[in-house]
């Protein structure tokens, strides 16, 4: 792969598009309103066909003048449809934009018989010719593409660092935004404005129809990898850059595995933004499939250890101690807890080697420490059986299931709590006695 000063000025320009994108895509995709992106994406079409009739020129802010005007109208007429109509959100979305585009695209045509207007590039982007139309810039060529779309990253920048405050109040919980004196419906269609004019600068990069996975894809990935806004939008910058970079490389290198000469980078850029995605969705540290996999997991191992320490104290409470023979935990298990065989093997695995059970001559005990576990656990479920059967009057035999849940998660101020309410009791409604407090962690 031979690389030059031409590819870097495709990845720059790439980069800078995703840049201004991914800003104002955040709060689109914090306000729910991915779809508006779509819709102004597409609706955006009647007011650039409507500049190119009326002035015959290309020129940048005649576009960013008909594409804002267009943008806002959009979240009008969505909003017009949504409430005066009574029509689902996502369905004025629809009617909207797919009613703006369809014009759009007949003005287009019409437009495109008497002024340099290429429908193609509009519609699917033009990125590797961008290095060609290059400007003087402190010296040096720069793309036209990578001056406009630099300038709109900037101003996004401003914007968002400006008003980011109200944007995160306004974006989290409108109504109280209003009631703080913020106005959220001048924000919204400022926001509608942002994503209009960012657009229209993407559409000679990435075209009307790709331009939409850099409006979202880079935020929605950030936003799986973090709960915090600034580094949220932090995040969907960087993200969306390197989608442009691994975007551009795709182009040069994939195709030819295939036997293909090229293919469009702007189309790879959306494509290595996707896989982006995939990867965040797969491995995000939070919000990520196996991440997520993984705490489910290990929750099920910490229950089914808390299980086996409670059903260990419960026997040595009895005096059944012949019944805590490894061999036959497990059964009881399964028929008092509903734990399975191997996570039940694992979690005995797992206590021994913490130091909370040991293995004699076949019998499990439990050790000071692990005694100690099983003592908070049990006191946490007949406390809690004390309490729902005094606020709620169910008979004793219904008590237990939602105990067997709740014990562990009872933190210690909330047993003391409980404990507090039912003024100290001694046993359960069952009649067991309840473990007294001692001086233990949270």
């Amino acid at each position: 792969m031979n690389w030059s000063s031409y590819d870097t000025w495709i990845v720059l320009t790439g980069a800078l598009c995703a840049g201004a994108c991914a800003l104002p895509g955040t709060f689109l995709i914090l306000r729910r309103m991915s779809m508006m992106g779509d819709a102004i994406s597409h609706a955006v079409l009647p007011g650039l066909a409507a500049a190119f009739m009326l002035t015959g020129s290309r020129g940048s802010w005649v576009m960013f003048a008909g594409a804002a005007v267009v943008g806002v109208l959009t979240a009008l007429f969505t909003q017009w449809v949504n409430r005066l109509g009574k029509v689902e959100e996502s369905a004025a979305m629809g009617v909207v934009f797919t009613a703006l585009f369809a014009l759009g695209l007949v003005m287009l045509v019409q437009a495109a018989d008497d002024v340099d207007l290429d429908p193609g590039c509009v519609l699917y982007g033009s990125l590797e010719l961008a290095p060609l139309d290059a400007r003087l810039f402190f010296g040096t060529r720069v793309p036209r593409a990578a001056l406009m779309l630099g300038a709109v990253f900037l101003v996004n920048l401003v914007l968002v660092i400006a008003f980011y405050k109200e944007l995160r109040i306004s974006s989290f919980d409108p109504e109280l935004s209003t009631t703080l004196g913020i106005p959220a419906g001048m924000l919204h269609y400022g926001l509608m404005t942002m994503v209009a004019v960012t657009t229209v600068a993407a559409f000679e990069s990435v075209g009307s129809i790709l331009v939409i996975a850099m409006l979202i894809v880079p935020a929605a990935s950030a936003r799986l990898l973090t709960d915090r806004l600034w580094l949220t939008l932090a995040l969907a910058v960087v993200l969306g850059a390197g989608g442009a970079a691994l975007g551009h490389v795709g182009a040069i290198v994939v195709p030819s595995w295939f036997g293909f000469a090229d293919t469009s980078t702007a189309g790879m850029m959306a494509v290595a933004a996707g896989a982006i995605f995939a990867l965040c969705l797969l491995a995000g540290p939070r919000h990520g499939l196996v991440s997520r996999v993984v705490h489910r997991l290990g929750l099920a191992l910490r229950i089914a250890r808390e299980d086996i320490l409670g059903l260990l104290y419960r026997l040595e409470e009895a005096g059944d101690l012949r019944r805590a023979r490894a061999g036959e935990v497990a059964s009881l298990m399964r028929s008092a807890i509903g734990g399975g065989r191997a996570v039940t093997r694992i979690a005995l695995a797992d206590l021994r080697r913490r130091g909370r059970v040991t293995l004699r001559s076949g019998e499990l005990r439990l050790t000071p420490l692990g005694r100690e576990d099983a003592r908070k656990l049990v006191r946490s479920h007949r406390l809690w059986e004390t309490y729902v059967a005094r606020h709620f009057a169910l008979p004793p035999d219904h008590l237990h299931p939602s105990a067997g849940r709740t014990e562990h998660y009872l933190s210690r101020d909330m047993r003391r709590a409980i404990e507090d309410e039912a003024d100290l009791p001694k046993r359960d409604p069952h009649g067991a006695p309840i473990p007294e407090r001692t001086n233990e962690p949270s």
